[in-house]
C-alpha cells in the first residue's frame, strides 16, 4: 500500500492540521442561516438546475451573413449592420412565471460562438465534432448520468447533443454550421490576423514558449477583450432607446465630413455615429420581438393570471423599446436587457451591474412613495433577477471557461460605498439585494461590500447574515483603498475625488473607474454611479509566480513540456541576493514578451472587432464620437499585469534563503534536484487527487528526498506574523506595485498590477514541479493572492492578517484574501458581529478584499462523493461564487484542504 503524506510526516514528528482555532464537532454541521425564494423564483431557479449549458449558431448566422454581405463598406459601419442583424434575429423564449424576459439566446441556459473572435478552436475540433455528430445516437444513459454530475455542464455527448469542450451541448444538426461559420474565418479572425502580426516582435519565440509551458495562463486580446470592468445604464435609463437613436442622427448631421481639428479620427466619428444608430435599431427590434412573443402567448393561455403577466410583459418592452422608464420594474428589464446586448457583442466574462441599488433608487423611492409597488414585491423581481444573471453563458475555450472561470461570468454588483459628498451610500433597496441574495441563492449576480467605517451598523449587519447563509458573498472591498488607487492610477486623466467615489468592482474584484451622472425622474434629480473605463484586467493575464522561480532553478528549461522557455542565464548563484535578482530578470523577460504581443492582438481587436454597445453606454464615448478602440471612454489607463501563486512564490523564497545561503543544510543543487523529483512522490494527476494531504509515495521511493522536505514543510510560513517571511512579501510587492510604470498599453498609458487567482491557481499549478515551500508537483497553488497555503497559517486570523498588510494595497488594482470558517465559529447574534469585527480589523489595517467559505469541510467531502445530493450548493473559490457540483475536481480538492478556522 503507498505511503501517504501524512504518513511520512508522522515519521517526521509532524502533522498536517487543516483546522485552527480549536476542533470541529465530529457531527456535520449545516449553515446556520436558511431562507426560502418566493414560488415563482423557486420554480425558475429549479428550471435553471435541470438546464443543461446549450449553444446555438443563430446570432453568429446572421452576423456572419450580413458582415460578408456589406463586404468594402467602413469596417464601424459593417460590424453595426451585422450586430444589427444578429440582434434582430434571436429568437425570443418566454417561460411561464417570468416577471424579467430576454436571454443571450433561444435557450433558457445559452450562448453561442464568435468565430470572428477566434476560430481556430472549433476548427480544432470539427473532425471531433463531426463524429461525435455521427455516433452520438448510440450514447448511453450511462453518460446522460455523468454530465449530470457536473450540473449544467454538458461533460459528454449524449442523444441528439454533442459535447463542446466538456461544457457546452449543441444539437448535431447545427455542427455542419458551427464549422461552416469557422472556416469562412479562417486568417480572417482577431485571433489569427492578431497571431499573424505579433510574430513580428523579436521576443515572440519567448512568448510562444511562455504560453506553453503555462507560465502565462492566457492571451486576451481575442479570448475575452471586453469585461472585468463596470456597465453604465445611465444613457439608456435617462433617455430611452428612441432617444439615443436622435443623438446618433444629430451626431451625424454635426460631424459629417468635419474633421473638428483633429486629422486623424475626427472624420470617424461620422462612421461612429452610423453604426451605433443601427445597433440602437437591432436591439430596439429585438425587445419589440418579446413583446410580439407575449403577445402570442398570451393570445392562447387560459389561465386568466398569467394571461394578464403575458399582457403586461409586452406592455412593457413595447415601452422600453423606445421611452424612458416609467416604474422599478421596467427600470429593472431595462437595465437587464442592455446588460444582456453588451454581453451578446463580444465574448465577455465579468461586465458587472455595478451599485444598481443607488442606480435604480430612483424608481424605488417614487414607486413606494406613490404606493405603487410594496417591498414583497421588489424583493420577488430581484429574485427573478438573480435566476436570469445566473443563466448568463460565456463561450470560449476549455483553458479559459474551466481553468480560469470555472464556468462563472463574474457579473458583480456593488453595495455601500459612498455617495458624490461622502456620505453613507447604503440604502434600503440594497438591503431587498442583500435578501434576495439569501433568499434566491444563485451564483449571479455575485456580491460586494464597498466598506466604509461610515455604513450604518444595520446595513453591514445585513450583509453578515447573507454571509452566513453560506452563499460566499458579499465579498468585502475596501473604499477608502479602492478610492486611494482610483485617485492614484486615473488622477493624470482627470480623475477627482467626487467621481472616485463612484468606483466598482468589475469582475470578481478588479476596481475599476466611474463617474456620477444627473438623472432626471419625473421633475426630480438624481446623481446616480456608473462605470467609465476601460476594460480592466486585460493585458497580460496571471503570471504564475512558482513557475518563473522554477525557471531560475532550472536555468530557463521547463521538464515538464522539454523546452527551454527563458533565455539561459548559466549562472552559479553565491548569494540569494543574486538568486533573487535573477527571478525579477525573468519575471521582467516574461512581462515583456507579453505586453508587446498582447499589444498586438487587442490593436487588432479595436480595428476589426470594435465596441459598439459598450461604447455607447459608457462616457464619454456619445460626447466624443469617438468608440472604446479610440480611446472614447473617460479613463483608458485600465490594462494591467496579473499574477498567481504568490504566497508559494514567497515561502519558497523564504525556504531557499534560510536552507540553502543562511543556514547552509542543503546546496540549491541539492534542493532543485529533490523538487524535479517531487521529494520522492508521485505527481498529482496519477493519484487524482490535487491538495497536499493526499498525495502519495512512488512505489520506487527510497526516502532520500524525506528529509529535505520535512525540512521544506517545517519551515516558517507566510500567514503567521513572522518578519522574516513577511519581509520577502513586502519586497517583492514593492519591486512587483512599480513594474507596470515601464510598460505601455496600446493606449500609450502605463499598466497596473493586479494580484488574484480566480481558478488558475489549479491548472498553473498542475502545470509546475514541486516547489521550495513543500508543495508537490501537479497540486494546486494557495488561492487567492494573499491567502495563506492550506495547513500553514497557524496562528489565527489576525496574525495572517499582519502578514497580509505588510505592503501598500492601494498601490495594486486589488488584492485577495479567502478564509473559510466552521458554522459554529460565527454561530447566532454573538458569532455575527465576531465576524464583522474580523472584517473591519482586515479594512481598517489596510486590507483590500477579503471574502469567506463559511462551511463545513465533511459537508464538502460528502458532497464530493455524492454530487447529486448537492446539486444547489454554492461555495466561494476565488473571487466568485459557483455551484459545488460544477467545479473541476482540482478546485474542489483546494477548497477543501483550506484552513477551517474552529473560531474567530
Amino acid at each position: 500500500m503507498a505511503r501517504k503524506l501524512v504518513d511520512v510526516l508522522e515519521e517526521q514528528g509532524m502533522s498536517l492540521n487543516l483546522q485552527a482555532g480549536g476542533e470541529a464537532p465530529k457531527e456535520m454541521v449545516d449553515r446556520e442561516v436558511k431562507e426560502g425564494a418566493t414560488e415563482r423564483a423557486a420554480k425558475l431557479k429549479d428550471i435553471y438546475l435541470q438546464t443543461l449549458s446549450s449553444v446555438t449558431c443563430e446570432f453568429p448566422y446572421w452576423y456572419n451573413r450580413v458582415f460578408q454581405a456589406n463586404e468594402g463598406d467602413i469596417m464601424e459601419v459593417r460590424r453595426g449592420r451585422a450586430l444589427k442583424a444578429g440582434f434582430e434575429h434571436l429568437t425570443p423564449s418566454i417561460y411561464p412565471g417570468e416577471l424579467l424576459v430576454g436571454a443571450k439566446t433561444q435557450y433558457y441556459r445559452g450562448s453561442f460562438p464568435m468565430p470572428w473572435l477566434s476560430e481556430g478552436f472549433f476548427m480544432a475540433k470539427e473532425d471531433e465534432l463531426y463524429q461525435a455528430a455521427l455516433a452520438s445516437g448510440s450514447a448511453s444513459a450511462d453518460q446522460v448520468s455523468a454530465y449530470g454530475a457536473g450540473g449544467g455542464n454538458v461533460t459528454e455527448s449524449f442523444g441528439n447533443v454533442v459535447s463542446i469542450a466538456g461544457k457546452y451541448g449543441i444539437r448535431k444538426d447545427e455542427v455542419r454550421v458551427l464549422t461552416k461559420l469557422a472556416r469562412e474565418w479562417v486568417g480572417k479572425s482577431v485571433d489569427d490576423v492578431g497571431h499573424r502580426y505579433e510574430q513580428m516582435v523579436p521576443e515572440y519565440p519567448i512568448k510562444e514558449a511562455v504560453m506553453r509551458s503555462l507560465i502565462c495562463m492566457f492571451d486576451s486580446g481575442y479570448t475575452l477583450p471586453q469585461g472585468r470592468e463596470v456597465i453604465n445604464y445611465f444613457y439608456p435609463l435617462q433617455y430611452g432607446y428612441d432617444g439615443l437613436i436622435k443623438m446618433c442622427e444629430e451626431g451625424i448631421a454635426e460631424t459629417a465630413g468635419r474633421p473638428d481639428g483633429d486629422g486623424i479620427i475626427g472624420m470617424s466619428r461620422l462612421y461612429f455615429y452610423e453604426a451605433v444608430k443601427l445597433v440602437l435599431e437591432g436591439i430596439q427590434t429585438w425587445h419589440l420581438h418579446y413583446a410580439d412573443e407575449a403577445k402570442r402567448l398570451a393570445a392562447t393561455e387560459k389561465n386568466a393570471k398569467q394571461k394578464k403577466e403575458y399582457e403586461e410583459i409586452a406592455e412593457i418592452m413595447e415601452h422600453i423599446a423606445h421611452k424612458q422608464q416609467r416604474n422599478f420594474r421596467e427600470a429593472l428589464q431595462m437595465i437587464y436587457m442592455v446588460h444582456m446586448a453588451s454581453v451578446n457583442e463580444d465574448a465577455i466574462s465579468g461586465m458587472s451591474p455595478g451599485r444598481i441599488g443607488q442606480v435604480l433608487w430612483p424608481w424605488f423611492e417614487q414607486d413606494m412613495e406613490a404606493g405603487r409597488i410594496t417591498e414583497a414585491e421588489v424583493l420577488e423581481l430581484l429574485e427573478c433577477y438573480r435566476v436570469k444573471m445566473t443563466c448568463i453563458d460565456c463561450f470560449a475555450s476549455m483553458g479559459v471557461v474551466g481553468g480560469v472561470l470555472s464556468g462563472n461570468t463574474f457579473n458583480n454588483v456593488c453595495l455601500g460605498g459612498l455617495t458624490r459628498d461622502g456620505q453613507p451610500a447604503a440604502n434600503r433597496l440594497e438591503m431587498l439585494l442583500l435578501e434576495a441574495g439569501m433568499t434566491c441563492q444563485t451564483t449571479q449576480p455575485t456580491l460586494s461590500v464597498l466598506y466604509d467605517d461610515k455604513l450604518p451598523e444595520e446595513f453591514l449587519l445585513k450583509a453578515v447574515e447573507c454571509e452566513k447563509s453560506g452563499t460566499g458573498y458579499p465579498a468585502w472591498m475596501n473604499n477608502r483603498g479602492g478610492i486611494e488607487f482610483i485617485m492614484k492610477n486615473y488622477g493624470p486623466e482627470g480623475m477627482n475625488l467626487e467621481d472616485a467615489r463612484a468606483f466598482s468592482i468589475g469582475g470578481c474584484l478588479e476596481t475599476s473607474p466611474g463617474i456620477w451622472k444627473e438623472l432626471e425622474l419625473n421633475g426630480k434629480k438624481y446623481w446616480i454611479p456608473g462605470g467609465a473605463g476601460q476594460p480592466t484586467s486585460v493585458g497580460v493575464h496571471f503570471i504564475s509566480n512558482p513557475k518563473v522561480l522554477e525557471m531560475v532553478l532550472t536555468n530557463g528549461y521547463d521538464r515538464r513540456i522539454d523546452l527551454q522557455v527563458l533565455p539561459p542565464h548559466n549562472k552559479t548563484f553565491k548569494t540569494y541576493e543574486e538568486l533573487y535578482e535573477q527571478f525579477l530578470e525573468y519575471y521582467d523577460i516574461v512581462i515583456d514578451c507579453l505586453v508587446t504581443t498582447n499589444n498586438i492582438q487587442h490593436d487588432v481587436w479595436r480595428k476589426h472587432n470594435m465596441s459598439l454597445v459598450n461604447s455607447f453606454l459608457k462616457p464619454d464615448c456619445l460626447a466624443k464620437g469617438q468608440h472604446i478602440g479610440n480611446m472614447g471612454y473617460r479613463y483608458n489607463a485600465t490594462y494591467n499585469i496579473e499574477d498567481t501563486g504568490t504566497i508559494n512564490m514567497v515561502n519558497s523564497l523564504y525556504n531557499i534563503k534560510k536552507l540553502v545561503f543562511e543556514d547552509k543544510k542543503y546546496t540549491l543543487e541539492e534542493l532543485t534536484d529533490a523538487l524535479i523529483n517531487n521529494f520522492g512522490f508521485k505527481n498529482a494527476d496519477e493519484i487524482g487527487s490535487f491538495s497536499l494531504e493526499a498525495q502519495e509515495k512512488r512505489d520506487d521511493d527510497d526516502g532520500r528526498y524525506d528529509q529535505i522536505h520535512a525540512d521544506c514543510l517545517r519551515s516558517f510560513k507566510y500567514g503567521n506574523d513572522i518578519p522574516e517571511v513577511d519581509g520577502i512579501l513586502a519586497e517583492f510587492e514593492d519591486w512587483y506595485c512599480g513594474c507596470g510604470d515601464k510598460y505601455e498599453s496600446l493606449y500609450a498609458k502605463p499598466f497596473y498590477v493586479c494580484q488574484m487567482s480566480v481558478s488558475t491557481h489549479a491548472p498553473q499549478g498542475a502545470a509546475t514541479l514541486a516547489s521550495a515551500d513543500g508543495r508537490l508537483s501537479g497540486t494546486t497553488f494557495a488561492d487567492a493572492s494573499m491567502s495563506a497555503y492550506p495547513g500553514t497559517d497557524r496562528n489565527g486570523a489576525y496574525a495572517l492578517f499582519e502578514s497580509a498588510t505588510c505592503w501598500d494595497h492601494s498601490r495594486s488594482q486589488n488584492s485577495q484574501m479567502n478564509l473559510k470558517l466552521h458554522p459554529n465559529a460565527v454561530k447566532g447574534i454573538e458569532g455575527s458581529k465576531k465576524l464583522l469585527d474580523l472584517t473591519r480589523s482586515y479594512m481598517r489595517k489596510g486590507g483590500f478584499h477579503i471574502q469567506f467559505n463559511i462551511v463545513d469541510s465533511k459537508v464538502l467531502k460528502d458532497a464530493q462523493k455524492h454530487p447529486n445530493n448537492y446539486r444547489d450548493l454554492l461555495v466561494r473559490v476565488a473571487g466568485f461564487t459557483q455551484y459545488w457540483v460544477e467545479i473541476g475536481k482540482p478546485i474542489q480538492d483546494e477548497v477543501v484542504a483550506r484552513t477551517e478556522y474552529e473560531g474567530v
